[in-house]
């Protein structure tokens, strides 16, 4: 890992799960949660260049995911950036359940009754669905150790 610190961005802290999904559920229909997904993802920051690295590519996805984290005490933090605005969106609904967590609390979080509250997997397209599903699972497995 280098040793540039990881952008700041507002999700798992300014705006929590419970804030999408508050915002997923007032939206009027799939058009409407495509659209706010979109939005969320300009509030990303861009992931610095020096950490665009190969290593950091989130296997199983279709497009370009680079994922990295720093741990600080118990708690994990996440950084990550697409080269595609729709997953950059996605990503942030990722990093809005993980962010600040613990490895317990991200063991135990159920992200499936997430996904489904967010009311978005049936409209993915299979490779963003698995795409969306290969992030989680590195951040399991990051906080698994």
């Amino acid at each position: 890992m280098t040793e540039a610190t990881l952008p700041q961005h507002p999700f798992g802290t300014e705006i929590t799960a419970d804030d999408i999904v508050a915002q997923m559920q007032t939206a009027k229909g799939w058009e409407d949660r495509y659209r706010n997904v979109i939005q969320l993802g300009k509030k990303l920051p861009a992931l610095p260049e020096e950490l665009k690295q190969d290593q950091l590519k989130v296997s199983g996805c279709e497009s370009q995911v680079w994922l990295t984290h720093e741990v600080q005490g118990n708690c994990f933090h996440f950084a990550a950036d697409s080269d595609a605005r729709i997953v950059r969106g996605l990503i942030t609904l990722v990093l809005a359940a993980y962010e600040g967590k613990t490895a317990e609390e991200i063991r135990e979080f159920d992200v499936d009754g997430y996904f489904d509250q967010l009311g978005l997997i049936a409209h993915l397209s299979p490779s963003r669905g698995n795409g969306l599903k290969a992030i989680v699972e590195q951040i399991k497995a990051l906080a698994e150790g």
